[in-house]
């Protein structure tokens, strides 16, 4: 059995139109402010949906934005080249290269799917929203006026001071401390092999040492001449000594 439904409150006859008159009583007495637009320009607030800002640089061209776009309003051409191995005896890679982002923002509903599901951070919210064309064929903006609203995107906002680094920071963090290792190596490297040059050119010097001789350096050795002797010392001849004639008969 269903149950009965409460009883309504009687509602006085009229009341919608008084609060109604209230309202319209209570703005007449205010002062009506205008927006000197465009001389001056609106306070948006820090998360408005202006316009979609392309960082190029972050795109892998993986079409993840193209295929989740509700509207199909994201266009993207690319081509395929091919890498030399980074290190010698390496395979070739291939990459894809970016050759047209352009978006039709007649057709765009904003909905921000397309920043969402962007796994590189390649598109951006920017506040700007002064674009409107006269004729409507010129409302679809290719990459490189993209590229100019991306430098017009706020800076994130700061994170609470107990929160964990991003997992990007702390990589873009990793690889340039590598290079700068690796170019630290480099500088000590060249360094190194400066030094080596430097000694490499330099004249080496005698064995035995810098000596000076004064006379002549034949009288230096022994020799016989007329069964005389001559000392290198003193210049006096000396007699030789007979031979043994042991040394005969032997």
């Amino acid at each position: 059995m269903a149950e009965p439904l409460p009883p309504t409150r009687s509602r006085i006859p009229g009341s919608g139109l008084a609060k109604g008159l209230a309202v319209t009583l209570r703005t007449m007495t205010k002062k009506t402010v205008t927006a000197q637009y465009p001389d001056a320009q609106p306070e948006l607030p820090p998360r408005s949906r202006g316009v979609i800002g392309l960082f190029e640089e972050n795109c892998t061209v993986c079409m993840l934005c193209a295929r989740e776009c509700p509207d199909w309003c994201i266009y993207i051409d690319s081509h395929k080249e091919t890498v030399p191995p980074a290190a010698p005896g390496g395979r070739e890679r291939s990459r894809n290269v970016l050759d047209r982002f352009a978006i039709d923002f007649s057709l765009c509903m904003y909905c921000g799917i397309c920043i969402e599901v962007c796994p590189f951070d390649a598109l951006f919210w920017s506040p700007e929203f002064e674009y409107a064309e006269t004729d409507i064929h010129e409302l679809t903006h290719e990459r490189d006026k993209l590229r100019e609203w991306m430098w017009t995107v706020p800076a994130p906002p700061a994170l609470d001071p107990g929160a964990e680094e991003p997992k990007e920071l702390a990589a873009a963090r990793k690889t340039a401390d590598k290079l700068a290792a690796e170019a630290a190596t480099a500088a000590e490297a060249a360094e190194l092999a400066a030094r080596t040059a430097e000694q490499a050119a330099q004249p080496e010097p005698p064995a035995g040492g810098t000596t000076t001789t004064t006379g002549p350096t034949t009288a230096e050795t022994t020799g016989t001449t007329s069964g005389t002797t001559t000392d290198a010392t003193s210049g006096t001849p000396e007699p030789s000594k007979p031979s043994d004639p042991q040394d005969g008969a032997s």
